[in-house]
């Protein structure tokens, strides 16, 4: 069964009370792609009133820690994100792997902390060049997925996002026939973790999607949607992803 596309907007560390009437331009656009199911995770101090200002939309965070409350000096817990108002959050972004040196581990539990506080996980998987030229790209993303996977998930609340670190923010973009070969590899894995349940669970891609290559990129076999970053930040940048993704 084809699964309901997902495009889903990080807006990382970008975007100020000004950029709230940006999120509810997106929010109205997506209301006319009812097939399409939409989600914008902007910077945390935008979560409230994104959430507020439109209801309904969802709205989510892009990292979450994995204890309920402690000694965790600047830190947010799950409960914390969703009682802002989230109702979902990025976690292993490789752009946390890297500058905040985060394991496998921690994303494993930080999805499970997410879960128990009923929030939806997207999970970031993905390969630098330098493991790709060497041959590793699909060891080294299922190996990722692995270790990153949590105890009891389904499709209900998990999502992966398969980023080729070296596509993120570049506009390089990998082949189609890569982009195929490694979300097949995903989902095979996915089905030796968790079974039957393992075709439902959407696979997005994320590295560059704009409106210009979206449509390619989303005609993909398990290719059930896009985390998108700067792309995102407006309406008329995110519009046509969106359209692409009903359309597909």
């Amino acid at each position: 069964m084809a699964n309901r596309k997902y495009i889903v907007g990080n807006w990382k560390m970008n975007g100020l009370r000004a950029q709230l009437s940006d999120i509810a331009d997106i929010a109205a656009l997506a209301e006319t792609h009812e097939g399409v199911d939409v989600a914008i995770c902007p910077p945390v101090t935008l979560i409230a009133q994104a959430a507020e200002n439109t209801q309904g939309f969802k709205i989510g965070a892009q990292d979450c820690h994995f204890a309920i409350s402690g000694a965790h000096t600047g830190c947010l817990s799950a409960e914390m994100i969703r009682e802002a108002g989230a109702t979902l959050t990025i976690l292993g972004h490789s752009e946390r792997r890297t500058d905040q040196h985060e394991t496998d581990a921690e994303v494993k539990a930080k999805a499970q902390a997410a879960h128990s506080a009923g929030l939806g996980a997207i999970i970031c998987v993905g390969e630098t060049e330098q493991e790709r030229d060497a041959g590793k790209a699909i060891d080294i993303v299922c190996g990722q997925l692995a270790g990153s996977f949590p105890e009891g998930a389904d499709a209900d609340w998990l999502t992966i996002a398969y980023e080729p670190v070296w596509a993120i923010g570049t506009g390089r973009v990998p082949e189609v026939s890569d982009v195929e070969e490694m979300h097949a590899a995903i989902r095979s894995q996915l089905a030796q973790l968790m079974g039957d349940g393992a075709g439902a669970v959407r696979i997005l891609y994320g590295g560059s999607m704009n409106g210009s290559n979206a449509a390619q990129l989303l005609a993909v076999a398990n290719v059930d949607g896009g985390l998108v970053g700067g792309a995102s930040l407006t309406a008329e940048k995110f519009g046509p992803i969106i359209k692409a993704a009903a359309e597909a």
